[in-house]
């Protein structure tokens, strides 16, 4: 327990990560929740619907994600600012437009391969998305929208 106290004092980037990561899991459970719920509840896969669906539920677990990495990754413990909010969304939604673009790409453009359903096709190309869009919202959320005063 000692050495991985030291690991993260010398490393206080990685236990960031590790935090991110454990919001990113919960975030991703409330992102394809709600796009599987939009989904199934209208009956649709690809196309222009899957836009909208995919970014309802990217834009509800960004909102989540601002406040827990606020306080808890990044250890901010400021009130709300307009400036910081409006960086982090404007941020978010590159990372949406991102995921959005990828999801969108891979339902309509590539049919589903390996025997799956386009429920699932759906799914695997959120899984792509979501690897792609993590790593950008991580970096720019800590270079950018929280980062320290020096």
């Amino acid at each position: 327990m000692k050495l991985i106290k030291k690991i993260f004092q010398r490393f206080p980037t990685l236990l960031q990560f590790i935090k991110f990561a454990i919001i990113g899991v919960l975030n991703t459970a409330i992102d394809f929740g709600i796009l599987n719920l939009l989904m199934w509840g209208f009956g649709m896969y690809k196309g222009s619907w899957i836009l909208l669906f995919n970014t309802i539920s990217f834009s509800i677990a960004a909102t989540n994600s601002y406040f827990i990495n606020k306080y808890w990754t990044f250890g901010e413990l400021s009130k709300i600012r307009a400036g910081q909010f409006a960086k982090f969304f404007i941020i978010s939604f590159g990372g949406a437009v991102i995921n959005s673009g990828i999801v969108f790409s891979i339902t309509t453009f590539i049919p589903p391969v390996f025997g799956l359903s386009e429920e699932l096709w759906a799914n695997f190309a959120k899984v792509i998305a979501t690897a792609i869009a993590w790593i950008w919202n991580f970096t720019m959320y800590k270079f950018v929208v929280f980062k320290k005063a020096s």
